[in-house]
């Protein structure tokens, strides 16, 4: 039996017909017969008064990070407001036409993806505004059970690290916006759940199409190891961007790939196993530079621990290249990526100060732990 997303069952129950509807989405916005959900609710007779995008824009056109201008729709002539350029919070004079503001985006199931930080903020918007928030949900593609990495500190929240909550969260979309309201005291969000969606699931499970949420996360394997991978954008080691398998490739050209692959077979990490390659990036780090490096393959999804992986990568390379590896400097702000990534600086600070990844994990294990009875109360499905 397939996962109904709150989409579905939205339109099949008739909600919000009556209302002015603000519609926050994307391309991933899809019913299972990868119908867009814009044109399908003005189709239902919904009334959209106003669409708001996300990164990557309307239509996951847009690279990662390049802001998106607002714009108009050209077939139904519906302002899309950009969430991601001038302002990452709807403004009162972008909601002045809208009495429900309604959330329809496929998240990834890290803290990294800035879909969730724009759910958020645009929450606080609609409490401040009053303004009835609503989220259909939609499945965490890597199950929602496992829990890693550390709990993002207060003074480290921004749009990579959104809320108190650890990397691999284990949430749905709906799960998050009840625990953060509550968090924050901000007016408890309206959820349209899903329907035979159950933890253990990974994406796969579903029997839902997977559209890529963004330009560099064409699979479900990448979005698996995204949690861990993902941290290589923090450091001068390219995480496979302008490579067919981003997230899955990574390198640079003073790796020598048959020693990273051997290093990190020998760990016995579950559920992977590495192959050395060759790449060149057409764009991001390293493009049109061959680079070497590795290729992680997933052999038992369920057992992978991205996070621990991603660190152990970073440790490996730092200890076989340590002439040659570097953390990505400071920004305008003064903050490295790699601690914004993290929510906190105790990754950078172990690898600059020649520490083992046991310490870490250990403390970041500890933090999963206590966050997971933290979100009981929120969980929606069992």
């Amino acid at each position: 039996m397939r996962v109904s997303p709150g989409l579905e069952i939205m339109i099949r129950k008739r909600l919000y017909t009556t209302r002015k509807v603000g519609l926050i989405t994307n391309h991933t916005g899809v019913d299972w017969e990868l119908n867009h959900n814009f044109p399908l609710m003005l189709k239902e007779g919904y009334r959209i008064t106003a669409l708001f995008s996300p990164e990557h824009g309307l239509f996951g056109d847009h690279p990662d990070g390049e802001y998106v201008e607002g714009a108009v729709h050209p077939e139904t002539g519906i302002h899309v407001h950009s969430l991601f350029g001038a302002t990452q919070k709807p403004t009162r004079d972008m909601l002045k036409n809208v009495d429900i503001l309604i959330f329809d985006i496929q998240d990834i199931g890290a803290r990294y993806y800035t879909y969730m930080s724009t759910m958020l903020l645009s929450m606080e918007a609609a409490s401040e505004h009053g303004v009835e928030f609503v989220v259909l949900d939609r499945p965490n593609p890597i199950g929602g059970i496992s829990l890693e990495g550390n709990v993002a500190r207060p003074s480290w929240i921004s749009p990579v690290s959104y809320a108190q909550i650890t990397v691999r969260h284990g949430m749905t979309a709906a799960e998050i916006a009840l625990f953060t309201a509550a968090e924050k005291g901000l007016a408890q969000p309206t959820v349209v759940p899903m329907e035979n969606w159950s933890r253990s699931m990974y994406f796969q499970d579903t029997g839902f199409p997977w559209v890529p949420t963004s330009p560099s996360a064409p699979t479900v394997e990448m979005a698996i190891l995204y949690p861990g991978t993902c941290l290589l954008e923090g450091t001068n080691v390219s995480e496979g961007r302008g490579t067919s398998v981003p997230f899955q490739t990574l390198g640079a050209p003073w790796v020598n790939g048959m020693e990273l692959s051997e290093t990190l077979n020998k760990m016995k990490l579950p559920g992977i196993r590495t192959r050395p390659v060759y790449f060149r990036p057409s764009f991001s780090k390293w493009a049109g530079d061959i680079c070497r490096g590795v290729q992680v393959h997933i052999f038992e999804p369920e057992k992978v621990r991205p996070v621990e992986l991603g660190v152990r990568i970073l440790f490996a390379i730092r200890n076989l290249y340590p002439d040659s590896f570097r953390l990505t400097p400071p920004g305008p702000d003064r903050r490295r990526f790699l601690d914004l990534l993290c929510g906190g600086d105790q990754l950078s600070n172990a690898l600059e100060n020649d520490d083992s990844p046991e310490p870490l994990l250990n403390m970041w294990a500890q933090e999963a732990e206590e966050f997971g009875r933290r979100r009981r109360d929120y969980l929606l499905y069992s």
